[in-house]
């Protein structure tokens, strides 16, 4: 059976399953789901969620993110940035859309970016 790649990649899946700890970079074209710990870069086409029980420590760079565990990084995100009521963000927030849960805690700074603007042409100040 033959298959395009495109549409392999948007479904690639991958998990960073609770106790897993990686030191290091990753890139993806597909969704990337971490309840581990992952120390580095993140760098993802699809949708990176971050479990109850994960936690990120570096850069990440997605299309979407969904956060319920804690990160500690610089978070740039082209669509929407959801934290969930258990969600510990202290970092750098660039996004499009954010929505905050009450409970949430949001410590850092966070710049919207326009509609349709991506990441790479941000207003210079």
């Amino acid at each position: 059976m033959k298959h395009n790649k495109t549409t392999l990649d948007s479904a690639t899946r991958n998990l960073i399953g609770n106790g897993t700890v990686i030191k290091g970079d990753i890139e993806s074209a597909g969704d990337i789901r971490i309840d581990g710990t992952v120390t580095g870069i993140i760098r993802s086409n699809g949708k990176i969620v971050i479990g109850q029980s994960g936690l990120v420590e570096g850069e990440m760079e997605c299309q979407q993110a969904d956060i319920s565990g804690s990160i500690k990084a610089k978070l740039k995100v082209e669509g929407l940035t959801s934290m969930k009521a258990t969600a510990v963000f202290d970092g750098e927030l660039i996004t499009a859309k954010l929505a905050i849960e009450v409970g949430a805690q949001f410590s850092g700074k966070c710049e919207m970016l326009q509609p349709n603007q991506p990441q790479h042409e941000k207003k210079q100040k």
